[in-house]
């Protein structure tokens, strides 16, 4: 991989010849777990300016029409936060000189409070090509990373890191987007009436991209002066408000079952599931635009017309196999090809059969091999193990999707940012009953594996050993469960959750997963923090598998004004449909603890939280809810798996969710300034 200094600039083509397609990652570390960026692209036009306010792709615009350009949103990584796009070269209209690619901070955030921040770009089969690190981004809320631009029909890439004081807002205007920054949300409505809200229809309606603050696509020049001018793209984030109560039935009883789309009950078998399960999404995908996109971008492919197959036969030695799925995607004559392997109701991929279809796809000049299966991949430790023949100038990717993901990418679309019409959304709608139908097979992660059984018992009886290599198999596991966590809840909420990486996350994985591994058999604790977009503070979850008890906290920081008394009293106030059984405790600077209570018990006395004494400065308050935490390596109603998502789950609906966030600070000046 190359490495990039400041102002210097390369041609893709030299560095791959997959780069008709290529994804640019912007990655950065939080320190303290809490900070946070937003990417942006700038399509620009020989003068210097976008052609119109749609070349601007932020939060709130993510995906161009012609595919050119999709945010693909947020993943964690072994070094902190990675926010991905994905651009399609071949799709770029021939108008557009260069893309801009950005980040940006909200409110009062600086980039100075962030660590490594870095740009990579990859080719069409992942291999990364090229990074470049911003190392003098201090007091500045918008950076420039990088742009990719045309030179002799070549695409070249210019690493940048160029500063901005004024934001997101003042970058796109430098750049002549015409930008209603207001900083209030603008709430989508509030849902149809209650014997309605359970219809896709007005769904679609609701979250459709022309909510206000969305540049609509710019008409053509005959038709603009009839049409109404286009919204001002809105860099203030939007809430959505999602319908809470469902469609009244009109079935006589409970034991009446709705008609579906995609039927489970007559699956008997794994393979009957597994058959079904690629059917039924490959179907989706081709239908649905939005989300086959979605779920194919950041593999490479192109944006184009997509057709899905299933139960294909191709040669391979004297017997044929037969992959689960077949995407192609067709895009100026030109070809894009993926093979599926699915995996359901928890079983694991077999490296001979992926292998094989690496070797047909490698072969037959295919792109990729896509597997599917309820395991969650975690960088540095791959699912399957394939080996790759170096001699073969033909690259194959090998790309990993898990069904919780798939579901994500479901929610998002049908719950928080649309589809294009009716159809659409209740063939998605159809599609998420299904893989959330207890015999589908599609649940997720459900198994912390053989390991975690014994390593828990050798915790409770005090005879696990350090070194002990099933430790290091439920830390994975462990892994793989907050991740899944993460993806389940940020579909429900609409906003990025992400587990946070922490000082500890420039480690090698392998390194830093053996660490976690001697804390699990010296105090026997599994720990985790989750970085909640808009929430007060981090949400961190430990399971104690000594005491049998999950622990879910989060820490709120004392206001910069005020009176302590005030503090504690608005906070008891908020907390009003709070869980009685929720603990406070007062932070207070120094080693000392500070006083705490069960909410029921302060809800009459919020005094009781100040310290004793004079001289106690209190610097924040500690939320903690406790509960027993399952036995079971599965998913089973009694098992860790449920017990940990159910926790999760409580503490933001009961607690997170009534508490404000940070108070911006005050808003700085509009004014462009280098980064270096």
């Amino acid at each position: 991989m190359q490495e990039m200094a400041k102002g210097s600039n390369v041609t893709l083509s030299a560095l791959s010849d997959n780069v008709g397609s290529v994804v640019v990652s912007l990655g950065w570390v939080s320190p303290s777990g809490e900070g946070d960026a937003d990417v942006s692209v700038l399509l620009v036009g020989s003068n210097g300016k976008v052609r119109g306010d749609s070349d601007f792709y932020f939060y709130n615009n993510p995906v161009a029409s012609d595919g050119s350009v999709q945010l693909l949103g947020k993943t964690p990584t072994e070094t902190g936060d990675e926010d991905r796009i994905g651009f399609d070269l071949t799709a770029v209209p021939q108008d557009v000189d260069r893309m801009v690619v950005a980040a940006s901070r909200y409110q009062e955030a600086r980039f100075g409070e962030l660590e490594n921040l870095t740009v990579t770009l990859a080719d069409a089969v992942g291999d990364p090509l090229l990074r470049f690190t911003v190392e003098d981004a201090d007091a500045v809320s918008a950076v420039i990373f990088g742009e990719l631009y045309r030179r002799a029909g070549e695409w070249k890439f210019r690493a940048v890191g160029q500063g901005y004081a004024a934001g997101l807002a003042g970058l796109a205007t430098d750049f002549g987007v015409d930008v209603d920054d207001d900083a209030e949300p603008q709430d989508a409505p509030a849902g149809p009436a209650d014997d309605e809200r359970d219809d896709p229809a007005p769904a679609v309606e609701q979250a459709a991209p022309s909510l206000d603050g969305v540049p609509a696509p710019r008409p053509p020049a005959d038709d603009a002066a009839a049409r109404k001018p286009a919204a001002r793209p809105r860099t203030a984030k939007k809430k959505v408000i999602l319908p809470k109560a469902a469609r009244r039935s009109l079935a006589e009883n409970e034991s009446w079952r709705e008609a579906r789309l995609f039927p489970v009950s007559a699956l008997k078998s794994d393979r009957d599931r597994e058959t079904r399960a690629t059917s039924v999404l490959l179907s989706v995908m081709a239908q649905v635009p939005e989300f086959g996109r979605r779920l194919t971008a950041g593999f490479g492919a192109p944006a184009g017309r997509m057709e899905t197959y299933t139960e294909v036969s191709l040669p391979h030695g004297d017997t044929p196999r037969r992959p689960d799925g077949v995407v192609r995607v067709e895009r100026a004559g030109k070809l894009w090809t993926a093979l599926v392997e699915t995996k359901t109701n928890g079983n694991a991929l077999r490296s001979d059969q992926v292998q094989a279809y690496m070797d047909i796809a490698a072969r037959r000049g295919y792109e990729a091999v896509i597997t599917l299966s309820n395991d969650v991949a975690l960088e540095g430790s791959p699912l399957v193990d394939v080996r790759i023949d170096g001699r073969r100038k033909h690259k194959v990717a090998l790309r990993h999707l898990a069904w919780a993901e798939v579901a994500h990418q479901a929610q998002m679309l049908i719950r928080h940012e649309g589809v294009g019409n009716k159809a659409h959304a209740w063939l998605l709608q159809e599609l998420l009953r299904y893989l959330q139908h207890e015999n589908s097979g599609c649940h997720g992660f459900q198994n912390m594996g053989p390991a975690w059984v014994p390593v828990r018992n050798g915790i409770e009886d005090e005879t696990l050993c350090q070194g002990d290599p099933r430790a290091l198999d439920v830390v994975e596991s462990w892994e793989r469960l907050i991740r899944q966590v993460c993806l389940g809840l940020g579909g429900e909420l609409g906003q990025k959750v992400l587990p946070v990486r922490g000082s500890r996350g420039g480690r090698d994985p392998r390194e830093r997963r053996g660490l976690l591994a001697e804390q699990l058999c010296c105090h026997g604790r599994l720990q985790a923090e989750l970085r909640i977009e808009g929430a007060a503070g981090v949400l961190a979850v430990t399971a104690d598998l000594r005491t049998g008890r999950l622990r879910t906290s989060l820490e709120v920081p004392a206001p910069e004004q005020g009176y302590p008394l005030s503090w504690a009293k608005r906070l008891v106030r908020s907390l009003a449909e709070a869980p009685a059984d929720l603990h406070v405790e007062t932070l207070v600077e120094g080693d000392a603890a500070g006083p705490r209570g069960t909410l029921e018990r302060l809800r009459p006395e919020p005094a009781d939280l100040l310290p004793k004494g004079d001289g106690a400065r209190i610097t924040g308050f500690r939320l903690s809810l406790l509960k027993g935490m399952g036995s079971g390596r599965g998913n089973a109603e009694t098992g860790f798996i449920r017990s940990v998502d159910d926790a999760v789950q409580r503490f933001y609906g009961t607690v997170a969710v009534h508490l404000d966030r940070a108070t911006p600070r005050r808003t700085p000046e509009r004014q462009a300034a280098p980064a270096g």
